[in-house]
């Protein structure tokens, strides 16, 4: 089966997350993904394949096989 057709036909993808591959199964946009992994999209940041994905388009965006996500958080103190 050809690079990413796995999915099309009822297998998994997989992705890296913060440089770990991670296995999904189905097709999730980015804002589902943060939900489902518990992160708060208010204080993190996504860079998905080198570039950084404005929030305005997590909504719209929806993983494919072998895409790179870096999820940075935005940590406050004092």
């Amino acid at each position: 089966m050809p690079p990413g057709m796995g999915f099309l036909y009822g297998g998994e993808m997989f992705i890296e997350i913060n440089g770990e591959s991670k296995e999904i199964d189905r097709e999730i946009s980015i804002i589902e993904f943060l939900l489902e992994l518990g992160a708060d999209p208010k204080v993190v940041v996504i860079e998905l394949n080198q570039s950084i994905l404005d929030q305005c388009q997590w909504n719209n965006t929806v993983l494919k096989e072998n895409d790179k996500i870096e999820i940075i958080s935005f940590v406050g103190g004092g």
